[in-house]
């Protein structure tokens, strides 16, 4: 049987068709494919890794370096050390790994093993742990010879971490690069970007953290070493932290409890209930900076302000309350006429002769206003024998001195009575002496504090 090929309509003719198309799509492809295989065989055949990429040896590699900061992951106060994620880029140019792109179907930009090809010797300087980066083998390599490493990483790093007006503290932390073995005579470190470019780029940055970053300032040295000159690119990362979190947890709920503290002043000073009320405060306070010990940091340089700001608080509140004991013990002083105590006894014994010279007073005021109502001390014609002494006693006589033991008596409760409420008049003028110099002290702790914060914070 005969296949009919002339007829374009008929099934074997498309098959062969189809056929025919495949075969020129697998002739295009095959010598792209083979192109690039041979490209990379003929850079690679008689390439040395171990030698610097450079046909003049007079003649520096320069390597352009380029940093994006990517999230802040960590500040370990403590132990000094910050975290961060990176975007770190290598460019340099190899000069044995050039090709004429006409040549080989125009290929520009080919991908090549890192392993297999010589790559500079930068490390950071400041790392103080391995690394965390994801393991890319490959870096891109173009016709001019121009190689780019791009790779994201971790860097722990050593810096040091003022903490001192935290929690609105700004922190700059540095991240050197340099070559481990090479002088500048041989690698050269230089930026890719301009420095404007690489300061004010965030655009990479996770901007919804705890940590906000300010600026990357670049700098440019030349270290000076037994060994000869090595170039080192430095990368000073600014950050600041958002201080709203500990603002709301740390610093307003002490403040409120200072308030309320103030406000147990006007409680009465010989109520015994403002004894109880401070010393619930300062209780509670002290529960509290007990459990907000771990929000705060920890360093063995120096004392933070806030650590300053909680400890001096809590000595005002142990100040208001020894404050308000004086204030009760001088209120009950009067109460305590013994003779160890000087000042006691005096206002006691004022107390008493005041209240006999006004017993003699009333009594012979008395007298005299009954002499002069017509009033007699005796009964006429009435007498009472008197068995005591056998003598007749008139009626009034005894009835008035049965009554002036009560009328002295009522008569010293109302001294005694005046005396407390002057002793209280005089507790309530030292309360408020001794609340206007607390107030006193509390407004000096109040600007002291806010202007080294605000001083601190704009350094």
């Amino acid at each position: 049987m005969s296949i009919d090929l002339s007829n374009p309509r008929s099934p074997a003719a498309a098959i062969h068709t189809e056929g025919n198309k495949r075969t020129l799509a697998a002739a295009t492809q095959r010598p792209r494919n083979s192109t690039l295989h041979r490209l990379t065989r003929r850079l690679l055949k008689k390439y040395n890794k171990g030698v610097r990429p450079v046909r003049n040896w007079s003649k520096p590699t320069i390597v352009y370096l380029d940093l994006f900061v990517h999230a802040v992951l960590d500040v370990d106060a403590q132990n000094q050390k910050l975290r961060t994620s990176i975007w770190y880029r290598q460019i340099w140019k190899d000069e044995y790994l050039t090709w004429n792109s006409s040549r080989y179907d125009g290929i520009q930009e080919i991908s090549l093993a890192i392993h297999r090809i010589w790559a500079p010797d930068i490390i950071v300087g400041e790392s103080v742990d391995a690394s965390k980066s994801p393991d890319l083998p490959f870096v891109y390599l173009n016709a001019s010879g121009v190689i780019k490493n791009y790779k994201p990483m971790q860097v722990v790093s050593a810096c040091i971490l003022e903490m001192y007006t935290f929690p609105f503290d700004t922190q700059n932390c540095t991240l050197t690069f340099s070559s481990a073995l090479h002088t500048v005579q041989d690698v050269d470190l230089a930026f890719w970007r301009r420095y404007e470019e690489i300061k004010s780029d965030q655009k990479l940055f996770l901007n919804d953290g705890e940590w906000e970053l300010v600026s990357v300032l670049p700098e440019r040295r030349i270290l000076q070493t037994q060994t000869g000159s090595i170039a080192q690119i430095q990368f000073h990362i600014v950050i600041t932290r958002r201080p709203l979190l500990y603002v709301v947890s740390l610093l307003i709920p002490s403040i409120f409890l200072l308030v309320v503290d103030l406000g147990s002043f006007y409680l009465p000073p010989n109520s015994g209930t403002r004894i109880t009320f401070k010393t619930s405060v300062l209780v509670g306070y002290t529960l509290f900076k007990v459990n907000m010990s771990d929000e705060l940091p920890s360093t063995g340089i120096g004392t933070s302000l806030i650590s300053a700001f909680f400890t001096i608080c809590m000595a005002l509140l142990v100040l208001s309350l020894s404050k308000s004991i004086f204030l009760i013990k001088f209120l009950h002083l009067g109460d305590d006429c013994t003779r160890d105590k000087p000042f006691a006894s005096y206002c006691c014994r004022n107390a008493v002769g005041a209240a006999g010279e006004n017993t003699k007073a009333a009594r012979s005021t008395g007298e005299k206003a009954g002499t002069a109502a017509g009033i007699p001390l005796a009964w006429e014609g009435s007498s009472v024998k008197d068995h005591a002494t056998g003598t007749a006693t008139p009626p009034m006589e005894k009835i008035r001195r049965e009554l002036l033991p009560i009328s002295s008596h009522f008569r010293a409760l109302g001294i005694a009575a005046k005396v407390d409420s002057d002793w209280l008049s005089l507790a309530n003028k030292l309360d408020k002496l001794l609340f206007r110099a607390y107030l006193l002290v509390l407004a000096v702790y109040a600007v002291t504090m806010g202007s080294l914060w605000g001083m601190w914070s704009s350094q």
